[in-house]
This record gives C-alpha cells, structure tokens and sequence, in this order.
C-alpha cells in the first residue's frame, strides 16, 4: 500500500512505517503531521486517482528530525566584465515517520490506525 501525496509544493511517494524527507515543517519534534492532500491512493489490488486529490483519504505522521541539507557553493562569472559573485546555500528539512494511511475508498489493504485502535 502507497500514497501520493502533496508536502512543501512536491510530490512524495509513502508507505507506511517509511521515513521520508520533505521541506521544513515548524512543529516541533515527535508532534503529530497530517498530509490531507493525497493526489493517488493504491491499496494493493487498484489505484485510485484524486481530481485533484482523493476524497476523504489523509495520511498520518511524526516528526522524526528537523535538520539541514549540505552547504551549496553558487559561482557566477561574466567573462570580459570583471563580475564574479559566490553565494552560498543550505537547505532545511524535516524527516516524516509515516505512521499510516486513512482512506474510505481501502479496500482489502493494511488496516489503519484508527481501525487498528478499536
């Protein structure tokens, strides 16, 4: 079972019990996520596409991590203008722990953690 879902304006493939990494979030470390955008739902026997996104389906996570991407160095140079420029760069992100997948349209796939619960 796998979700398509929309973080920080990209695409991420997830799976339950999956660390993924996506743009930074600002909550805090171990506090609950939500992804209610999901764009593609498949459930082991079919797939299920959103217009634009699928209905009544979100995905549940924990904030594992907040950290930093390596450093980029940018260079621009103009040849014959005496213009040089260096820039630098580090990106931040947090790492997800998808916990699991809630959808009305799972049929035979992984139970959720709200069915699990009861």
């Amino acid at each position: 079972m796998y979700a398509i879902v929309k973080a920080g304006g990209r695409q991420v493939k997830v799976e339950p019990r999956q660390t993924v990494k996506v743009d930074r979030l600002a909550d805090p470390v171990g506090e609950g996520v939500e992804f209610g955008e999901v764009l593609a739902l498949h459930d082991g026997t079919g797939l299920t596409v959103g217009m634009p996104c699928v209905t009544n389906a979100k995905v549940v996570g924990r904030i594992v991590a907040q950290e930093r991407g390596p450093k980029l160095r940018v260079r621009t140079y103009r040849k014959k203008k005496r213009t040089r420029k260096r820039r630098g760069h580090r990106q931040d992100y947090t790492l997800v722990q998808i916990l699991g997948i809630e959808a009305d349209q799972l049929r035979n796939g992984d139970p959720s953690p709200a069915d699990a619960a009861e």
